[in-house]
């Protein structure tokens, strides 16, 4: 336990810094130089994007940056006590004690809910004064290991506040932030603080990344009002339907406890309070989402659709593909007689890779009708929590029916879950609050969803599918060259970031209509795959082969995990090397992208598998010229990368981050 903190991770009484990027910069170098991180650039990274979500500072000079990070090799703890202080976004001012908390990416649960158990710890008064006290680092390392021998007795679970008198209002509360290791426990602890001083009970849930304990659906339904002190989606919100809500981010549970318990003691008798919709529909979104604009709530619906149909068209595709693999092209006519008419034991004329291959194309079929329907229900879920997924895939099943495809799916799952959240909106008696997430809701929403699909909207989307379709499969030559460049230029820009999820998304969702006479959605997804694959193959090239001097001794250990990740087209592979020199690296990127892009979709490559990379080369179609292109796209990026770094100074790239970095804190 107490290996989580040593003398050379703790730091007293000196600068850090003047402002909190170049304090946990100065803390990721720290951990990183003690052995305990592979990369001090990709560590702050993941730790400023953090930072970058909610400040970490709370009241009284503390603040917590914290992460989970593929660069941390074990779970650590640096700690400062900064002269001068630093600002961390606490109201009160800088902070004088600063915990930097870096967990591995896929740290076990223990060792995250030691972690917890720290974060909780600095919430009692007598715990932090000591801190302040200390005059060696060793009296910081003993202090907290103290603090961590607390474990499991201290460790992160429910808390709930002492019990209050009979009369007393009863409070549930769920905190979670997005890394879970320390605001959600904080203020989970800070609300149950403050619900003792107001004699209020209070029973919370945390979510956080040591495991949650569900609360008991006795205790929420004895509940007068529902406190969401929260940063990410709160899981199975359905749970809390009809009651008064009180919604914040998890920090100001820690900022302004007693306040947000008066808000929830105050809405527990106020007719007129904002409650939990049926199943989540009017407050489905947690707090970071309700002052997103459209364009970004229809980005994150539409994203959440392709991410739950992915699996479908995943696993149909490679098992059609596996199919015409054993069965040749031609199992597509008679596919189903053969798996009515023949067993094992009576295996038709091909033999039993005929068979087989007509089991696997059926399967493979049957995965992939799901597509549509999926696609729609998850977009209705997304919109509207659980009452939308019924009527989601109902709309996206009319959208097969009227030959709306993929696109009547977007609409249908669209309109679904619009109509879905309107329902759960209104305001009923409470009688038939019970009724609404499992009847009413999805009832109604269907008939409407699925009524305009019928009656008015899919005959024109149906129209304007096959024109997509016959428009994809008429692209040659320089048409397709030129879609190939657009595909492969938006998988490299900002590797697995929006814009790459845009053009995977379009891939992915327009493969179900491929077939051997319309391969053009294949096309696609080949050049999207080949071209994603580029940029960490790129990299590793680049650091493991022809210029390893040019890159940090962590730049040539991700070097060679990311000839795996790109083989596997996991984009992020080169994030690192992105993180640390963008300048240099995402242009390289682009531009090898754009050329592999170009090249697989004027040599016709085909993909029936939307992942994998080289894994799944019985899905390609071309296989030769797959190859070539992402070996083309490679050397190229590498080539240009190595020539940047060479030739290009550094100092002027950095003086041009600042700048940029400046321009997007201004706006």
């Amino acid at each position: 336990m107490s290996s989580l903190i040593t003398v050379d991770t703790v730091f007293l009484d000196e600068s850090i810094g003047t402002d909190k990027r170049q304090a946990i910069r100065f803390l990721a170098e720290k951990i990183t130089a003690t052995g305990r991180a592979t990369d001090a650039d990709a560590l702050f990274a993941d730790a400023w994007d953090r930072e970058s979500k909610t400040d970490t500072g709370i009241p009284g000079g503390l603040a917590i940056p914290h992460c989970r990070s593929a660069a941390v090799l074990e779970p650590t703890l640096a700690m400062a006590r900064p002269t001068p202080g630093v600002d961390f976004g606490s109201a009160d001012g800088p902070a004088d004690l600063i915990f930097f908390i870096a967990a591995p990416a896929g740290a076990d649960q223990a060792h995250l809910a030691l972690l917890s158990t720290l974060a909780r710890s600095l919430i009692k008064p007598e715990f932090v004064a000591a801190l302040r006290a200390a005059s060696t680092r060793q009296d910081i390392v003993d202090l907290v290991d103290d603090a961590l021998d607390e474990f499991p007795k201290a460790s992160p679970a429910p808390a709930a506040a002492p019990a209050a008198p009979s009369d007393a209002p009863v409070l549930v509360a769920v905190t979670a932030c997005p890394t879970g290791i320390a605001h959600t426990y904080m203020a989970a602890d800070s609300l149950a603080a403050a619900a003792k001083r107001a004699g209020v009970t209070l029973h919370v849930e945390t979510q956080g990344s040591s495991g949650a304990k569900p609360l008991d659906p006795a205790i929420i339904a004895q509940a007068s009002a529902v406190i969401f002190a929260v940063d990410v989606d709160v899981r199975d919100k359905g749970r809390f339907a009809g009651k008064p809500v009180v919604q914040s981010p998890v920090k100001r549970g820690i900022d302004e406890p007693d306040r947000m318990i008066a808000e929830a003691v105050a809405a527990s008798t106020n007719p007129n309070a904002t409650r939990v919709q049926g199943g989540g529909a009017a407050a489905a979104a947690a707090t970071g989402t309700d002052n997103e604009n459209f364009g970004l709530k229809l980005k994150r619906w539409l994203l959440t659709g392709v991410s739950y149909m992915i699996p479908f068209v995943a696993g149909g595709g490679l098992l059609i593909a596996l199919g015409f693999l054993l069965g040749g092209y031609k199992i597509t006519d008679d596919a189903g007689s053969i798996i009515l008419e023949n067993s094992l034991w009576n295996l038709p004329d091909g033999g039993l890779g005929t068979y087989l291959g007509a089991v696997a194309f059926m399967i493979g079929g049957a995965s992939m009708g799901f597509l549509v329907p999926a696609l729609a229900g998850y977009i209705a879920y997304a919109i509207a929590d659980r009452p939308g997924i019924a009527p989601g895939f109902t709309a996206g099943a009319v959208a097969l029916l009227m030959g709306a495809g993929f696109i009547g799916g977007l609409v249908g799952g669209l309109l679904a879950g619009g109509v879905a959240y309107a329902i759960g909106r209104l305001d009923v008696p409470r009688w038939l609050r019970g009724l609404m997430p499992v009847v009413i809701i999805p009832l109604g929403a269907s008939i409407v969803a699925s009524g305009l699909m019928i009656l008015v909207l899919g005959g024109p989307i149906a129209w304007l599918q096959t024109s997509l379709n016959d428009w994809l499969s008429s692209l040659t030559g320089v048409s397709a060259v030129i879609l190939g460049i657009i595909l492969g230029t938006m998988m490299a820009i900002d590797l697995g970031g929006p814009v790459n999820k845009v053009a995977y998304a379009f891939a992915v969702a327009g493969l179900g209509a491929g077939s051997i006479d319309n391969q053009a959605p294949w096309q696609i997804m080949a050049a999207v795959m080949a071209a994603g694959m580029v940029p960490p193959l790129a990299m590793a090239l680049a650091s493991t082969v022809l210029a390893r001097r040019l890159f940090s001794p962590a730049e040539q250990e991700n070097g060679k995990a990311a000839w795996l990740l790109g083989a596997a087209f996991i984009s992020e592979g080169a994030i690192p090397f992105a993180a640390a020199d963008p300048l240099r690296v995402i242009p390289a990127g682009i531009v090898g992208g754009a050329l592999t892009g170009a090249i697989s979709m004027g040599a016709g490559v085909t993909s029936q598998a939307p992942h994998g990379g080289i894994f799944v080369f019985f899905a390609i179609g071309n296989l030769g010229m797959f190859i070539a292109a992402i070996a083309a796209g490679t050397v190229v990026s590498a080539l240009i990368v190595v020539a940047l770094k060479r030739w290009v100074a550094r100092k002027p790239l950095e003086e041009r981050e600042a700048e940029l970095e400046a321009v997007a804190v201004a706006a």
